[in-house]
């Protein structure tokens, strides 16, 4: 299986530091009403990364954070 560009990405920056900042719409929304899903990170230095997913992928993106813990 081949792992979504968006997935690899928050996986990077997690691994690099970054914590979740914000996540639109929130991850417990319906899925049903979500297109695309921004999430906001927050590297240690001060600065801002984004994330973003768009139809099928963002339904992807938001089941894997749900298993972040």
């Amino acid at each position: 299986m081949v792992e979504l560009e968006s997935i690899t990405k928050l996986k990077r920056l997690l691994d690099n530091d970054y914590k979740i900042e914000s996540i639109n719409p929130s991850v417990f929304a319906s899925d049903a009403e979500v297109n695309i899903v921004t999430v906001t990170l927050l590297c240690p230095a001060g600065n801002k990364e984004t994330v973003r997913a768009y139809r099928e992928e963002s339904k992807a993106l938001r089941e894997y954070i749900r298993t972040l813990h």
